[in-house]
């Protein structure tokens, strides 16, 4: 019993110390998440505001207060003045082809390495490229429906992914002055930031794995040491309990010889011989409550000698009905034994005693008239074994506790009962691997199933 609450307290300090590495490494790939989500949007709107200056349109202002930010962060200045795109000479021509299109690398100069990382295009409402601002965005291709999007709307952020799966953070402003491009579109590849947050999700699984395994074992140890007062505890009453049983036996033994010597030769009418038959009666019950109180404490401690051995479930029936089948008559209630199908693996005379258990209970509150079943069916790795009766049943409320010890619920406990032969039932049958359940309604009857590993 303390081995299994002992592995339960292990498993809750472990979840509870998980449960708080969980929350700090989530909380740590949560802010890089948003650290890099906030740097990536705040270098796009600051590119744009410079893009902007650069081909002579005015910069709105919550694109303004964006570039402050950013240069502020970076402990600079923006730059105070725009550089255009496209110049013209004194008598009116435009420049050459050569100088229609800014000199990227002289330009990258001014930009920090954020910023230089940003690809920029400048789009008619089709979506065609009208200039390329730099840097080049090789194998990038303008995104159509962003920029469908922000000639609607105005703006349009959007992540989406390359046909190499990496990912690109877009930002498409709408310009809408005569003669200027129709939309910019602006972006950056997020493959560096994914590489950095797998491994940083790499790095909290290695620490998580190291974190998982010592955490196991000082649960393991705080657990043992919480348990330990309460496990020495548990020993001495199991101690105590042994103890106090077999120190009864020599007492109770010596007081029903002398009770029985005492009662010889007395008349059966006599008063003392009514008596006497009570103590030596008394002496009996006495007897099974603490023969039944140290075969408990052996099953508590594992003490008890277990013989495993194939047991024809065919013999054990036909043992069992030569037992019960005159109680059964003198009681006036019919007990069958139905199919006796399947070997299983147990102590006969441990399985044959819980068999005689179940009978007896089904014998104490079956009334004359009724029918009590035995039967058995081979199930897989199991032999499942059936105890019926059509007794009295047990209320819904006190089923959940027909296993404790010393429980006795309304109308399943003979007189003499102490409220322990279920919880013995129960004890032999889960040291011996099976399994032990009961189902029963109110005024139908009862059925105790049993399930015992099969003989191979």
């Amino acid at each position: 019993m303390l081995a299994g609450l002992r592995w339960r307290l292990s498993l809750l300090y472990a979840l509870a110390s998980l449960a708080v590495l969980a929350l700090v490494g989530g909380g740590a790939y949560g802010l890089l998440d948003f650290y890099f989500r906030g740097t990536t949007d705040l270098a796009l709107q600051s590119r744009l505001a410079l893009d902007l200056r650069r081909l002579g349109l005015p910069v709105p202002a919550a694109l303004q207060a964006a570039e402050l930010s950013w240069y502020a962060g970076a402990g600079r200045s923006p730059l105070a003045a725009p550089t255009p795109a496209r110049s013209q000479d004194d008598d009116g021509d435009d420049d050459d082809d050569d100088h229609d299109q800014v000199d990227v690398e002289d330009e990258h100069r001014e930009f920090d390495s954020e910023l230089a990382s940003i690809f920029s295009f400048a789009l008619t409402d089709q979506g065609g490229l009208l200039l390329d601002l730099g840097p080049a965005a090789s194998g990038i291709a303008p995104d159509l429906a962003a920029v469908q999007a922000a000639l609607a709307a105005g703006t349009d952020w959007r992540t989406t992914r390359l046909a190499d799966g990496t990912r690109v953070r877009l930002l498409t402003y709408r310009i809408g002055v005569p003669g200027a491009p129709a939309a910019l579109q602006l972006g950056r590849t997020l493959g560096t930031q994914d590489s950095v947050r797998g491994r940083l999700v790499a790095g909290l699984l290695g620490l998580g794995a190291l974190a998982a395994a010592f955490v196991g074992a000082a649960s393991w140890w705080l657990a043992g040491r919480s348990l330990a007062p309460a496990r020495r505890a548990w020993e001495r009453q199991q101690a105590f309990v042994a103890n106090a049983s077999h120190e009864l036996r020599t007492p109770l033994t010596l007081v029903r010889a002398s009770a029985e010597v005492a009662r010889r030769g007395l008349p059966s009418g006599d008063q003392r011989y009514t008596q006497l038959s009570d103590i030596l009666g008394e002496c009996d019950h006495m007897s099974r409550l603490v023969d039944d109180l140290l075969l408990l404490s052996r099953l508590d401690t594992r003490a008890l000698p277990l013989r495993r051995q194939p047991v024809a479930a065919a013999e054990l029936f036909a043992g069992l009905k030569r037992q019960v089948g005159r109680l059964a008559e003198a009681r006036q209630v019919t007990f069958e034994v139905g199919p006796a199908e399947g070997a299983l693996l147990g102590d006969p005379d441990r399985v044959r005693q819980v068999l005689l258990i179940l009978v007896d209970n089904a014998l104490q509150h079956t009334p004359a008239g009724g029918r009590i079943r035995a039967e058995s069916a081979a199930q897989g790795r199991w032999v499942e074994i059936r105890v019926s009766d059509t007794g009295s049943g047990i209320a819904p409320d006190h089923l959940p506790n027909v296993f404790d010890r010393f429980y006795r619920g309304d109308g399943r406990a003979g007189e003499r009962g102490a409220g322990l032969g279920l919880a013995i039932a129960q004890g032999l049958v889960r040291a011996q691997g099976g399994q032990i359940e009961l189902a029963s309604r109110l005024g139908q009857g009862t059925t105790a199933t049993v399930r015992w590993p099969a003989a191979p």
